[in-house]
C-alpha cells in the first residue's frame, strides 16, 4: 500500500542512467562479493544506452561525458579473478551489435578504448572465456567500415605498425573448435572488405601477410593427414572413408575461405593469396604428377594430389587458376624426346611460374605475347606455351600409339598406369580443366575434351590422336577378368561414356571386338551363376542394380565428385561381398554400356531405358526375364 505513494522509477530515464553510471564510478575493487552487483550495473547501462540510441539522443550524450567505455576498461583491469571478464566482454557485444547511430559507433571506436579492451591481459586457460573473447572481436569487425577502421590502427611515422582487432584474432585461427575458426575467417573476411590504403600496407607485411602462408601450409598438413588415413591399416573401410569424409569437408571449408578472399576486389591482396596457392600448393602438386612420381618431396601422394587438384578447380570458379594447372598439364603431354628437347623451356617455366609476381584478374581479357609494357606473366605464359605446343605438336602427333607406358611422361604416365586409382584420378583432373569456363580457349583447343565436340573438329586438339588409346584402356578396365570392384567399373564406364561422345560414338574395329568378347564373357559368368541359391533374387536385384548404374553413368562432369579417388585408393582389400553381384554388376555395366552405344549409332540419342522394360510384369507370378534374348542381341 505504502509502496504506491512513492514515485515510480523510470529505469530508461537519463536521470536514472547518471545513477546508475555514478554508482559504477564508485566500484574499486571487483571481487565474489560484489560480482553481481557489478554485473548488474553493467548489464543495466547497456540496456539504457540501447535503449536511447533509438528513442533518446541525450542518453549518449551522456554516455559520452561520463566516459563509460573507460569505466569498461577501468572494471576490466581490476577484475583479477572475480570472473567478469566474460560478461563484460558479452555486454559489450550487445551494446556495439545495437548501436546504429554513425556517431556513436564513431566514438566507440575512437579514444583507444575498445583497442584496450581487445588488448587486456586475458587467462584463456581453460573455462569458457575464449567464445566471449573472440564474440567481442567479431562484432567489432561487423561494425567497422573505411571511414572507421583507421581508429584501430595503431600508427608510428605515418606507418601502420599493428591492428589489435586483426592480430589478436589471428591466434584463434586455428582452434579446435569449429566455430570459433568461423568467427575468426568472418572477422579477417570483414576486414579485408573495408581496409583503406594504410591498412593494406599493413596486411601486407611480411609479418602481417605470414598468415597466408600458414594458411596454405595448415591446409597442405591436412593433405598430409588425407594421405595417412587412404595408407593406415589398422582401420576399416568404413571407418577410413568417415574419416576421409570429415579431412576433406575441412580441406573444402579452407578452399571456399580462400574463394571468398579472392573475391574481395582488391589487387594486393589477390596476388599475395594467389602466389601463396600456386607456389606452396599447386606447383608441388603439379611436379608430382608431372614427373611421375607416386609421392612429392613432402610425402604427398599421387592420388591425394589429384584429388586436390580437382577440388581446386571445382572450388575457384570465376579465377584463372585454372589456366595455371591447364598450362602445366598440357606442356606434360609430351614424349620423351620431345621433352628432353625442351628442356630449357621447362626449366624457364619452372623457374617462371616459381617467381610468380602478378595473379590473373577475374575477367581480364588476355593480353597479346608480343604487346610491349605486359606485365601479367601468367597472361604472357600460357600464351607463349600455348604457342609452342603449336610448334611441337608434329612432332607429338606422329609419336606411334603403341608406346608403352614407361616410356611417356606427365600425367600421360598416369592416365596409362596400371594403377586403376591413378589412370582414373588423372582422367577426373584432366575432365575438370577442360569443363572449366574460365579455361583459355587455345588451352581448351588444346585439350580438345570440352568446347570441342567432335572428332572432325578435334584435329588441332593435343590428346585427339590419343583419345583411342585411352578409350581401349577403359575397355581393359571393363574387361578385366575376374571382375575388378565395383567402384572401379563404374568409374571407368562413366569416362568411356564421356569419351564415346568426343569421338562422335564410334569405336575402332579392335576395341568393338574386345568389348563384344568381355560382354560375352560376362553373359557365360553370370549364366553360372543361375543355378545357386540366389536365382529367385535375380530380377529384384537386376533392377535396383539397373537404377544405380544407370545414375552412376548419367552423372553430369560438374557434379562428379572427385572423392571417390580416395575411395579407391583406400580399398586395400575390396570389401567382402557375393561374387554373383559382382558378376551381375559387371554384366549390367557392359550391358548398359552396349545399349547406350546402340542407342547413339542407331537412334542419335544417349537417353538410357528405365529398368522396367527389361521386365514382364503378370500378376502375382513374378518378373518374367528373357536372359536368352538379352544375351543373343549382340551375337
Amino acid at each position: 500500500m505504502w509502496r504506491s505513494l512513492w514515485p515510480t522509477i523510470d529505469r530508461f530515464s537519463l536521470h536514472h542512467f547518471r545513477y546508475i553510471v555514478n554508482q559504477l564510478r564508485e566500484i574499486r575493487v571487483v571481487d565474489k562479493r560484489n560480482r553481481e552487483v557489478v554485473l548488474d550495473l553493467l548489464q543495466s547501462i547497456v540496456e539504457i544506452v540501447t535503449y536511447g540510441d533509438r528513442h533518446d539522443p541525450a542518453i549518449f550524450e551522456c554516455f559520452m561525458e561520463f566516459q563509460v567505455l573507460a569505466e569498461f576498461v577501468r572494471i576490466l583491469k581490476i577484475g583479477g579473478n572475480s570472473g567478469i571478464e566474460a560478461a563484460l566482454l558479452q555486454y559489450l557485444s550487445i551494446m556495439i551489435q545495437n548501436v546504429e547511430n554513425e556517431h556513436a559507433i564513431y566514438y566507440c571506436f575512437s579514444n583507444g578504448y575498445i583497442n584496450s579492451v581487445i588488448s587486456h591481459h586475458y587467462e584463456f586457460d581453460g573455462g569458457d572465456l575464449i567464445p566471449y573473447y573472440v564474440s567481442f572481436l567479431r562484432t567489432v569487425s561487423g561494425k567497422i567500415g573505411r571511414d572507421t577502421i583507421c581508429l584501430l590502427v595503431k600508427v608510428h611515422q605515418d606507418t601502420a605498425i599493428s591492428l589489435p582487432l586483426y592480430d589478436e584474432a589471428l591466434k584463434f585461427a586455428n582452434h579446435g573448435e569449429k566455430m570459433i575458426q568461423i568467427a575468426v575467417r568472418a572477422l579477417t573476411l570483414n576486414i579485408y572488405s573495408v581496409a583503406d590504403e594504410m591498412v593494406y600496407q599493413f596486411l601486407t607485411t611480411p609479418t602481417a601477410s605470414a598468415y597466408f602462408s600458414s594458411l596454405i601450409l595448415n591446409l597442405k598438413n591436412k593433405c598430409l593427414h588425407v594421405d595417412a588415413i587412404i595408407n593406415g591399416v589398422k582401420e576399416s573401410f568404413h571407418e577410413k572413408k568417415r574419416e576421409l569424409l570429415s579431412e576433406t569437408d575441412r580441406i573444402l571449408d579452407d578452399f571456399y575461405y580462400l574463394k571468398d578472399i579472392l573475391c574481395i576486389p582488391e589487387q594486393r591482396l589477390n596476388k599475395l593469396v594467389t602466389e601463396n596457392i600456386v607456389n606452396m600448393l599447386i606447383l608441388p602438386m603439379l611436379l608430382t604428377l608431372l614427373n611421375n612420381r607416386l609421392s612429392n618431396d613432402t610425402g604427398l601422394s599421387a592420388i591425394t594430389c589429384l584429388y586436390v587438384l580437382c577440388r581446386l578447380l571445382q572450388v575457384f570458379d570465376g579465377t584463372n587458376l585454372v589456366n595455371v594447372i591447364g598450362s602445366a598439364v598440357l606442356f606434360s603431354f609430351m614424349p620423351p624426346n620431345v621433352t628432353d628437347a625442351a628442356e630449357s623451356v621447362v626449366s624457364a617455366r619452372l623457374e617462371q611460374v616459381n617467381g610468380l609476381a602478378v595473379c590473373y584478374q577475374e575477367g581480364e581479357e588476355m593480353v597479346d605475347l608480343q604487346h610491349e609494357g605486359a606485365e601479367n606473366f601468367m597472361m604472357n605464359y600460357v600464351l607463349k606455351h600455348s604457342l609452342e605446343f603449336t610448334e611441337l605438336s608434329s612432332c607429338f602427333d606422329s609419336s606411334p600409339l603403341e608406346n608403352s607406358e614407361n616410356e611417356w611422361g606427365g600425367i600421360f604416365s598416369c592416365i596409362f598406369s596400371r594403377n586403376h586409382s591413378l589412370m582414373l584420378g588423372s582422367l577426373m583432373l584432366l575432365f575438370t580443366v577442360a569443363d572449366s569456363k574460365d579455361l583459355h580457349y587455345q588451352l581448351a583447343a588444346k585439350i580438345g575434351f570440352s568446347q570441342v565436340k567432335t572428332a572432325s573438329e578435334m584435329i588441332g586438339s593435343t590428346v585427339a590422336g590419343h583419345i583411342q588409346k585411352i578409350v581401349n584402356q577403359l575397355l581393359k578396365v571393363l574387361a578385366s577378368e575376374p571382375p575388378l570392384s565395383v567402384p572401379i567399373l563404374l568409374h571407368a564406364a562413366w569416362f568411356l561414356r564421356k569419351l564415346l561422345v568426343f569421338l562422335d560414338q564410334k569405336l575402332e574395329d579392335n576395341d568393338c571386338h574386345l568389348f563384344k568378347t568381355s560382354y560375352e564373357g560376362s553373359c557365360g559368368r553370370l549364366y553360372e551363376e543361375f543355378d545357386r541359391c540366389w536365382f529367385d533374387y535375380i530380377p529384384d536385384v537386376l533392377k535396383s542394380e539397373w537404377a544405380n548404374c544407370k545414375t552412376a553413368l548419367e552423372e553430369s562432369s560438374q557434379s562428379k565428385d572427385p572423392f571417390f579417388l580416395l575411395e579407391l585408393a583406400s580399398i586395400q582389400n575390396p570389401p567382402s561381398g557375393s561374387m554373383a553381384f559382382l558378376l551381375l554388376s559387371s554384366f549390367l555395366l557392359l550391358f548398359i554400356f552396349l545399349l547406350f552405344y546402340l542407342c547413339c549409332l542407331l537412334l542419335k540419342s544417349i537417353v538410357l531405358p528405365p529398368a522396367s522394360f527389361l521386365f514382364n510384369i503378370s500378376g502375382n507370378t513374378g518378373p518374367a526375364f528373357d536372359w536368352q534374348r538379352m544375351v543373343d542381341c549382340v551375337k
